[in-house]
C-alpha cells in the first residue's frame, strides 16, 4: 500500500530531480551515499542514481565492495542530493533491498561494452598494484567476451533504498534556511512538519 504522504514526498522529489535535470544542473543524479559497517565506522562516497520510482531510489555497484560489505551487514543507508544552482538539498534515509535480477540484468545490458567488462574486471575497494594489472584484467576479460554479449557478473546488481525518512531544503537569507521533514514508516500514514533551519 502506497501511503498519500510516501507518495507526496517521492513525487515532490522527482518534480525538484525533474527541474535540475531540465535546468542542466550537472551531475544532476550524483548523490551521497553513506553506509555504516559493522563496527560501526560511517562511509560516504558519490554514486549516481539510476531509478527512482515510488518504490525507492536505485543504483548499482560491486556487491563485494566496502559499500556492498556495509549493506550486507546493515541494510540501511542515507542518501544526500545537492543541487547548489537551485539551492536545494534532500536528505534520505531508509532500508535498502536488492533489486530484482531482471531489474539489474536490463541496467547491465544499457551499459557501454567497456563498463560491462569494467564490472568483471574491478575488484572493487580492494587493493590494486598499479593501473597495468587492471588494464590486464579489462583485456582478459575483453579476450573472454569478444562480442556484445557479455553476461552481468553475479556479483554485481543494484539496491533500492525504501526511504523511512525524506527532507527538503531550501536556502534562505541569513541562513534562515526551509527544512520540511516527512517521517515515512513502512506501516502507516507518516507525519510531516517544519524543521527549524
Amino acid at each position: 500500500m502506497t501511503y498519500p504522504l510516501r507518495k507526496e514526498a517521492m513525487e515532490r522529489f522527482m518534480r525538484l530531480f525533474q527541474r535540475a535535470a531540465d535546468e542542466g544542473v550537472p551531475e544532476h543524479t550524483a548523490m551521497t551515499l553513506a553506509t555504516v559497517h559493522p563496527d560501526g565506522r560511517p562511509a560516504a562516497r558519490t554514486v549516481l542514481l539510476k531509478d527512482v520510482d515510488q518504490r525507492g531510489f536505485v543504483f548499482y555497484t560491486n556487491r563485494r565492495s566496502r559499500k556492498g560489505h556495509d549493506l550486507a551487514a546493515t541494510a540501511s543507508a542515507a542518501l544526500c542530493f545537492h543541487w547548489h544552482a537551485l539551492a536545494s538539498q534532500v536528505l534520505v534515509e531508509g532500508d535498502v533491498e536488492l533489486v530484482s535480477d531482471a531489474e539489474a540484468d536490463a541496467y547491465y545490458a544499457s551499459r557501454p561494452r567497456l563498463s560491462r567488462l569494467g564490472a568483471w574486471a574491478s575488484q572493487q575497494s580492494q587493493p590494486l598494484r598499479d593501473r597495468e594489472e587492471l588494464a590486464a584484467r579489462v583485456e582478459e576479460y575483453d579476450q573472454r567476451f569478444p562480442g556484445e554479449d557479455i553476461p552481468r557478473p553475479p556479483h554485481w546488481s543494484g539496491y533500492r533504498v525504501i526511504p523511512r525518512f525524506m527532507e527538503f531544503w531550501y536556502a534562505g537569507d541569513g541562513r534562515l534556511h526551509e527544512r520540511e521533514r516527512y517521517e515515512l514508516p513502512a506501516e502507516g500514514p507518516g507525519s510531516r512538519y517544519l524543521v527549524n533551519p
